[in-house]
C-alpha cells in the first residue's frame, strides 16, 4: 500500500497529529472567545451537527432497540461512574506516596468523575461499526445523570464540594443532544428513501466535526500561560492515564465478549468507548 493511500485510510489520525500541531503553533485562533468562538460554534453547532447527523442516519427502530437495552446501559454507567472513580481512588492512595505532583492527582481523580463523552463516544463507536445507537443514549443520558452524580462523586473522593450550574448545563445538553437528535429523526422521515439511496458519508462528516472539537481544546490548553508543572510528573501522569485507559477498554472487552455475556460485538464497541471515556462537560 502506497503511502498516499495510507493517508487515506487513516486520514482520521493524520487529522488529529495535524489539528494538534495547528494548535500548538497558533493557539489563539481557537481559545475561547477567539476568531473561532469555540464557546459557540464548539459547545453549540458542532456538537448539535453530531447527534442531528446521527438523527438522520439511524433507523428509528434502532434507537427503540437501544433504549431497551437496560442490561448495556446499566453497565455503562455503573462502570464509568462508580466503578472507574473508585479503582482511581484506589490508585491515587498508593501514587500519593510518590513525588508525582499531587495537584496532578486530584486532576486525575476529577476527571474520573466525570460522565460518559457527549460526542467523541458516538462518533468513534460509529466509525468502527458499533451500536451507535447505544453509545448516543448512553452520552446523553450519562451526561444528564452527571449533573447530579459527579458533585457528589467529588465530595466523597476529594472531600471538596462543587456548585454545577444544573439549569444551564441541562438547557445546553437538551438543545445540543436532544433537540437535534429529534430533528434528524424528524428529517429522516422525510427523505428516508434519499438517504438510503445516496448513502451520505455521515461517519466522516461526524469525524471532521470531532476534529474541530479536539483542535479547540487544544488551543485552550496551550494558550495558558500559567501551567508551570513539573515534567517528570506530567510524563509519569500521561503513561499512567494511557496505563488505566488500555486496561479498561482491555477489561471491558475481555467482560463482554465472554461467554453468556448477552452483548452483540456491536454492544461491545459502544460499551468500550462509553465506559472508558471521560467527558469535560462539567468541568
Amino acid at each position: 500500500m502506497g503511502l498516499l493511500a495510507r493517508v487515506r485510510k487513516e486520514w482520521f489520525i493524520v487529522g488529529i497529529v495535524l489539528v494538534i500541531l495547528s494548535a500548538k503553533l497558533q493557539p489563539s485562533v481557537g481559545v475561547r472567545g477567539g476568531p473561532l468562538k469555540p464557546e459557540i460554534t464548539i459547545a453549540y453547532v458542532a456538537v448539535s451537527l453530531i447527534f442531528f447527523n446521527s438523527g438522520l442516519s439511524l433507523k428509528t427502530e434502532e434507537l427503540t432497540s437501544a433504549l431497551l437495552h437496560v442490561r448495556l446501559h446499566l453497565f455503562v454507567q455503573s462502570f464509568t461512574l462508580v466503578f472507574f472513580p473508585l479503582v482511581v481512588w484506589l490508585l491515587l492512595k498508593v501514587l500519593a506516596l510518590t513525588a508525582i505532583d499531587q495537584w496532578l492527582l486530584r486532576g486525575l481523580q476529577t476527571v474520573s468523575c466525570m460522565p460518559p463523552p457527549v460526542s467523541s463516544a458516538v462518533i468513534l463507536t460509529k466509525a468502527v461499526g458499533g451500536n451507535e445507537a447505544a453509545a448516543i443514549f448512553n452520552s446523553a443520558f450519562g451526561s444528564f445523570l452527571g449533573i447530579v452524580v459527579t458533585p457528589v462523586l467529588l465530595l466523597l473522593f476529594l472531600g471538596s464540594s462543587s456548585a454545577v450550574p444544573f439549569s444551564s448545563i441541562f438547557s445546553q445538553l437538551f438543545m445540543t443532544v436532544v433537540v437535534p437528535l429529534v430533528l434528524g429523526q424528524v428529517c429522516r422521515g422525510f427523505f428516508r428513501e434519499y438517504l438510503e439511496r445516496r448513502k451520505l458519508p455521515f461517519g466522516a462528516i461526524s469525524s471532521v466535526v470531532l476534529l474541530l472539537i479536539i483542535y479547540s481544546t487544544f488551543c485552550d490548553t496551550f494558550s495558558n500561560p500559567n501551567i508551570e508543572l513539573d515534567p517528570t510528573s506530567l510524563l509519569l501522569v500521561v503513561l499512567i492515564i494511557f496505563s488505566i485507559q488500555i486496561s479498561f477498554m482491555l477489561l471491558t472487552f475481555a467482560f463482554t465478549t465472554r461467554s453468556g455475556s448477552g452483548f452483540s460485538p456491536a454492544d461491545t464497541v459502544a460499551i468500550m468507548f462509553c465506559s472508558t471515556h471521560k467527558s469535560l462537560t462539567l468541568v
